[in-house]
């Protein structure tokens, strides 16, 4: 998804970045961690894909970037708002235009 669109050193540098769990009651999201603790805000979402968790609930995940163009977040949302059940295979993922 992500290799597609950047090139080989974005992807590396993405590689190397320290993630956090998100507040998203379970959800599953994860915040990039930036170097330095700056004050960052969303930018734009750059690709999304959906699939569908065990229990049968559609899921949406957004790969975003923050106002810098620095990665920001991989959001996962169950439309149903509940506890994610598991992450998907790539085979899994239906890419969104």
């Amino acid at each position: 998804m992500i290799a597609g669109a950047w090139d080989k050193g974005e992807v590396d540098r993405l590689a190397a970045c320290r993630v956090e769990d998100m507040q998203d009651g379970g959800m599953g999201s994860i915040r990039f961690v930036a170097p330095r603790q700056q004050k960052r805000r969303f930018g734009k979402s750059v690709a999304q894909a959906e699939y569908v968790d065990d229990d049968g609930v559609p899921v949406t995940i957004a790969f975003n970037l923050d106002e810098k163009g620095e990665p920001y977040e991989l959001d996962f949302w169950r439309v149903d708002f509940s506890t994610l059940q598991s992450h998907p295979e790539p085979s899994e993922l239906r890419l969104k235009t």
